[in-house]
């Protein structure tokens, strides 16, 4: 198992032992004490002092070892459940009530873990995401490929035990279509020349998609690509952004634009382009940059879509943005609608049916490392990148 979840797995079975022991000294304490009068606290009180300043105290490094290692290792708990946590740990009753429910939580999570370690363990010599050539993994707009925060969340991880290769973008966060196209293309002839690989295959995240359809159709990194994986593209445009894009004010747009580009610049991008990137997911964008490009009938294309339920499936600021992309675009992930997902061959479209609950845009990459009721997206991906090896990809 990972070492964070290992750690999780201590600090939850101290904080199960500080519950019970706890509520057993609680109990015992009103039992033996002014129920049954067994216990003579006043016979000797300097002793059962020291005796309740030994025990509290025991108790209260058991309580916060227990909660600052499950605080620092979970990845389920979230941030609203450590805040509230933290806020009702002061409240009688109530506390116990959230520390009951913390326990529960990283319990499911340890067990999960434990299940998919043993899952990949069994089929560790089958390598079943070792593809004939690397994968190389396209972010989409607003995020770039960190060294410690990795955009595509826990499936990198995944996907490399078992057997895949894997490269990254490395392009700006924002810039026009044809300007990360052309990033792409360098970043695509650096891979191959450096490994003689060959070729890759792209799995690209949402304006991903458009930056390799785009490198693909007017670069020379075509004949270095095997097959393009689309999750989540607008390769329509979204309308809720044409309609953004007409209601702001241009000194508003302007205003944005440059405040996004000064941070993105001390954040490794070079010379990015807010405006550009944003005016390039328009559907009037989509539709002239898809009557010019065309795909390659050596490359294999392929899509894949999901649909929140409601606002709440998502995330902030996917939960506010799900009911105005809806009123312009239908059903959606938050940011896209699904009209917009399908290119290739095929779309597959992912979706839970329980509602109150849904796929988001953000959810297709585990950009939240949330485990999914219903949903287990490192194995999605791993059946994914299995399904282009056997494709000969």
């Amino acid at each position: 198992m990972p070492r964070n979840i290992r750690i999780c797995d201590i600090g939850t079975k101290i904080l199960e032992f500080f519950l019970v022991t706890s509520t057993a000294l609680v109990i015992s304490a009103i039992w033996f004490g002014p129920i049954t009068r067994k216990w003579d606290f006043l016979a000797n009180p300097a002793a059962w002092l020291a005796a309740g300043i030994a025990i509290f105290l025991i108790e209260f490094a058991l309580f916060w070892v227990g909660i600052i290692l499950v605080y620092t290792s979970s990845l389920q708990l979230g941030f609203k459940k450590r805040v509230i946590g933290a806020v009702c740990g002061w409240i009688p009753f109530i506390n116990l009530f959230m520390l009951v429910g913390i326990i529960r939580t990283c319990r499911e999570e340890v067990a999960l873990e434990r299940s998919l370690a043993l899952r990949d363990k069994k089929r560790a010599g089958q390598q079943i995401c070792k593809t004939k050539y690397p994968l190389l993994l396209v972010h989409g707009v607003f995020f770039r490929d960190f060294d410690h925060f990795n955009y595509w969340g826990r499936i990198p991880a995944e996907l490399e035990k078992n057997g895949a290769t894997i490269y990254y973008g490395e392009h700006n966060s924002a810039a026009a279509v044809n300007d990360s196209a052309l990033e792409l293309e360098k970043r695509i002839r650096e891979i191959v020349e450096q490994t003689g690989c060959g070729k890759v295959n792209i799995i690209a995240h949402s304006k991903g998609g458009l930056d390799s359809r785009t490198a693909i159709a007017t670069t020379s990194a075509k004949q270095y690509v095997a097959s393009l994986t689309t999750i989540n593209t607008p390769h329509r445009g979204c309308e809720f952004a044409d309609y953004l894009l007409d209601e702001i004010p241009e000194k508003q747009q302007l205003a944005i634009a440059k405040q996004y580009n000064t941070l993105a610049a001390k954040l490794g991008d070079k010379d990015p382009d807010f405006l550009a990137a944003v005016y390039d997911l328009t559907s009037q964008k989509c539709r002239e940059r898809n009557e010019i490009i065309h795909d390659d009938p050596d490359i294999f294309y392929q899509s894949v879509g999901s649909v929140m339920n409601e606002a709440s499936s998502g995330q902030f600021p996917l939960n506010f943005t799900y009911r105005l992309v809806k009123y312009f675009d239908g059903e959606n992930d938050g940011l896209v609608g699904i009209d917009s997902f399908n290119w290739g061959s095929s779309l597959q479209m992912v979706r839970l049916e329980k509602k109150g609950r849904g796929i988001s845009h953000g959810d297709m990459i585990d950009l939240n490392r949330e485990n999914l009721k219903g949903l287990d997206i490192r194995e999605f991906y791993v059946q994914l990148v299995s399904d282009l090896r056997e494709r000969g990809f």
